[in-house]
């Protein structure tokens, strides 16, 4: 009993790296945005898996606030605009999708989950409003 050490629930674990099956639940497309809303609300979880769920939920709300403002424009505009922005909305959801199977391929192979730009926004932005 003396070798086991009592940790703080919001404690992170920087020590073991972390299985890429676990990592793959996160970036599933949609459904990632779950698992990844529960490992920060909990606080718990190595450091990759707070990136990538910051990064995963960063883009899940992306697209749903982009897929939104598009509908939304469509069903409020002329015929011919209104097919320009469903084409819009339909190459945001395909990109969204193709972003999270590109890292989920990452994941996999065991390489960084990073996008340039976009993982810095997503810490930045998890960082300020929830510190």
């Amino acid at each position: 009993m003396k070798n086991f050490k009592l940790m703080h629930k919001s404690s992170i674990n920087h020590e073991s790296p972390t299985p890429a099956t676990h990592l793959l639940v996160y970036l599933i497309p949609v459904i990632g945005f779950f698992p990844s809303l529960w490992t920060l609300y909990r606080r718990q979880g190595t450091r990759e898996q707070l990136t990538t769920s910051r990064l995963s939920i960063t883009l899940a709300l992306t697209w749903l606030l982009g897929n939104l403002l598009l509908s939304t424009g469509a069903t409020t505009t002329s015929e011919l605009f209104t097919l320009r922005l469903l084409l819009l909305n339909s190459f945001l959801t395909s990109g969204y999708f193709l972003v999270s199977i590109w890292l989920i391929i990452r994941a996999f192979k065991g390489k960084p989950k990073s996008l340039p730009g976009f993982s810095h926004f997503a810490e930045g932005l998890w960082n300020k409003y929830l510190s």
